[in-house]
């Protein structure tokens, strides 16, 4: 039975998840359908598109995603802080970029007079917005349906074409956090849909390289801050230029099949992660096989099972022998 959210997600643990979303009925997310000879890749183009613009709105970044033939990748950060410093007005002009809200709520935002019960409601359903605003569930849902209404008007067909639910994991680490992001970055590669992370069309780490090479980072995901910026900035804390390198470091040992094959630079970084060459390379070619709930090291997965009200932590071997091995 699939555990309810509320043991999945816990942000007093982590800001950071993992999301997968497959389609269902044999239906293509995207690419060539071999079966019928029809091209769906121009779906890549709506889900990117969506969520950027879902990135805009709720208070949610991106560190990672890649768009395969029939499922969805995500690695999402929840910012409760810049939740927290939204006035009312800017809620209710979020939440009616995707949803007409209410009848008070417009008002509201088109700042027409309203007595004092009626404001209080409005507090109220902002209230309600702000929540909304921060909860991955939300902004799956407000990714998903729109989606699915394209797709399944094209295809000329009704029914779900998304899974019921999303898989969920949480990231209770840096080390977590960073070989799931490189296990999404590298989904093409993997796959042999690609040869190369430069040339993994509609992923992020794709963005990041380009922009790398321009010497910026894209607007549209986190940033990397570094590790000297991560008591001052928002992003995540490590450096651009290393994670970048461990990912082309790794996607040529995958695409050449030289296992264990790090080279000296690649190993410095993955010492500063604790984590040995052997377990990295478990960790980016078969992430969810190795956690299939929350990933972190065996003490961050005890605590994360206690909050969420689990009755054992789930991985601890796996945990132990891959995030607490070096």
């Amino acid at each position: 039975m699939p555990k309810p959210r509320s043991q999945q997600i816990s942000l007093s643990d982590t800001p950071y998840y993992h999301i997968l979303s497959r389609t269902v009925r044999k239906a293509f997310l995207c690419g060539v359908d071999e079966a019928t000879g029809v091209n769906y890749e121009h779906r890549r183009d709506w889900i990117e598109a969506r969520i950027f613009e879902l990135s805009q709105v709720f208070s949610i970044d991106i560190c990672a995603y890649a768009v395969m033939h029939n499922h969805l990748h995500l690695v999402l950060h929840v910012d409760t802080a810049q939740v927290d410093n939204w006035s009312t007005i800017e809620l209710l002009s979020r939440w009616h970029q995707l949803y007409k809200g209410t009848h008070l709520t417009r008002k509201y935002q088109q700042q027409q007079t309203l007595n004092e019960y009626e404001r209080e409601i409005v507090e109220d359903t902002s209230n309600i917005y702000k929540q909304r605003l921060m909860d991955i569930s939300w902004f799956m849902r407000s990714l998903n349906e729109p989606i699915a209404r394209q797709a399944n008007k094209e295809d000329e067909c009704r029914g779900h074409f998304w899974e019921g639910r999303f898989q969920s994991q949480a990231l209770l680490d840096e080390g977590a956090l960073l070989s799931c992001m490189a296990y999404v970055d590298l989904n093409p590669v993997r796959a042999a849909i690609a040869p190369t992370p430069e040339q993994s069309d509609f992923t992020s780490i794709q963005l990041r390289i380009k922009a790398a090479i321009k010497g910026t980072q894209p607007k549209a995901l986190l940033p990397f801050v570094g590790n000297e910026q991560q008591d001052r900035i928002t992003g995540i804390c490590f450096s651009l230029q290393d994670y970048l390198t461990l990912v082309d470091e790794t996607g040529r040992i995958l695409r050449e099949d030289k296992r264990g094959a790090i080279n000296s630079e690649t190993t410095a970084i993955l010492n500063r992660l604790h984590i040995s060459d052997e377990s990295w390379l478990k960790l980016t070619t078969n992430f969810e096989g190795i956690f299939t709930g929350a990933a972190g090291s065996a003490e961050h997965l005890c605590a994360f099972t206690e909050h969420v009200g689990l009755q054992r932590a789930h991985g601890l071997a796996n945990a132990k022998a891959c995030l607490n091995s070096a």
